[in-house]
């Protein structure tokens, strides 16, 4: 069921964004997988999958960062944190795609939204993807996938100088497909994601299905889906199948 907490004008979208882990795809254990064999590599002991996962959404280097400093009370050497994240991407561009995959839904739905218009000009709506996930693995992970046919943009965490909730990537996305603000909306999964939007003052579909649903209760998007398949309802006018 799509739940509306903020209604907003989806016949006048021109821009949809979408986050990538926990949005269009589940790489948590690739991830997981990751962190863990870069705590084997530096001799350290390994973590629960459930306590890294908690650490995902604000790009590659927290996320070593944050992995390194549990249990530990001194502070992360930054020279030992950049060796341990060199690693941890050499490896992961490798094991990317060892288990992860796309949601249900999501191909068919991006293919829907594809066709949708803006129906204030008969343009077609653009696609893109902004993640904090360094742009090469996020590529990768899209052309693996079968997804990168979809966005006409995909940007990391490392394709501006700062990351997600910044609204810079948001901010020359809008710039580059010529849409305001009230025209754009961003899809994801965690508060990242809804405080993105809001610092770029466009709307926002938030997703329960994902890895962080649970911070949206604290950061609530204005429309929330339980379902890739559901973003074709909530953004299509008029709303079909919603619950306020």
């Amino acid at each position: 069921m799509v739940h509306i907490l903020r209604p907003f004008p989806v016949e006048s979208l021109k821009l949809l964004v979408f986050d990538l882990d926990g949005t269009l795809i589940d790489s948590a254990q690739d991830l997981c997988n990751s962190v863990n064999a870069t705590l084997t590599h530096f001799k350290r002991q390994p973590l629960p999958d459930e306590l890294i996962a908690s650490f995902i959404g604000n790009g590659t280097l927290m996320l070593v960062r944050r992995a390194l400093a549990a249990g530990v009370s001194t502070p992360v050497d930054e020279d030992y944190l950049a060796l341990a994240h060199a690693y941890f991407i050499d490896y992961y561009r490798v094991h990317k795609l060892d288990f992860t995959y796309a949601y249900d839904g999501v191909v068919d739905a991006l293919a829907a939204l594809r066709q949708l218009h803006d129906l204030s000009g008969g343009e077609a709506r653009s696609l893109a993807v902004l993640t904090n996930k360094p742009v090469r693995a996020a590529r990768g992970i899209c052309e693996g996938l079968g997804l990168a046919g979809y966005f006409l943009h995909i940007y990391g965490g490392d394709s501006f100088p700062v990351k997600k909730p910044d609204p810079m990537g948001m901010r020359s996305l809008m710039e580059e497909t010529g849409a305001r603000p009230d025209e754009t909306v961003m899809i994801g999964d965690s508060k990242v994601d809804v405080e993105t939007a809001r610092n770029a003052g466009v709307w926002c579909v938030g997703c329960t299905f994902g890895l962080a649903p649970e911070s949206l209760a604290a950061n609530p998007p204005d429309v929330l889906v339980d379902s890739a398949a559901e973003w074709v309802a909530a953004l299509s006018p008029p709303y079909i199948g919603c619950q306020p």
